[in-house]
């Protein structure tokens, strides 16, 4: 909940966190999305999640600014199982330090193949959704930790470079 009383999250859950076999379902999608469409149209599916699934977050972050980044990811890793993780927010950027992420832990815990992109799905996506607020993120990292940061574009951050996000492995 954020200071007036409303959930930085856009959607109402009656449950405390969310279930963890959501990462099953969306490791399989991600490999079905990636051998059907290829790694050009699962980024285009990405994209559009990000803009047009999220856009309820997007315009709380176009509206609220770097404290509605920040609020929105504390409340999102609150929710889910097994999170560890620090969000920082500093004049012209948000800092989300995933020290334990919870997908790749409940996945690894699964005996799950882990999609070997999937930590650049937290990429294309959070690229998408922070272009469609103004802002610029970037990712670095992965494999169970990583660092991802939305900043207002006087930040200057400089290009992403894919390589810097780890392949996921079991």
């Amino acid at each position: 909940m954020n200071a007036s009383g409303d959930s930085a999250l856009p959607y109402r859950d009656t449950k405390p966190q969310g279930a963890a076999d959501f990462y099953f379902a969306t490791n399989a999608t991600f490999r079905f999305l990636l051998r059907r469409l290829g790694e050009a149209g699962w980024r285009r599916y990405l994209g559009d999640l990000g803009r047009g699934y999220f856009e309820p977050v997007n315009r709380q972050w176009r509206q609220g600014g770097l404290n509605a980044v920040a609020n929105y990811w504390r409340a999102f890793f609150a929710a889910e199982p097994a999170a560890v993780v620090t969000v920082t927010e500093l004049s012209d950027r948000v800092e989300v330090q995933v020290k334990e992420c919870p997908a790749i832990k409940h996945l690894r815990a699964g005996g799950r193949e882990i999609v070997g992109e999937y930590c650049r799905h937290c990429y294309h996506l959070g690229a998408a959704r922070a272009e469609a607020a103004g802002l610029t993120m970037r990712l670095a990292g992965g494999n169970g930790s990583c660092r991802q940061t939305f900043a207002l574009p006087v930040a200057g951050l400089p290009p992403q470079d894919l390589r810097q996000i780890e392949e996921a492995r079991a």
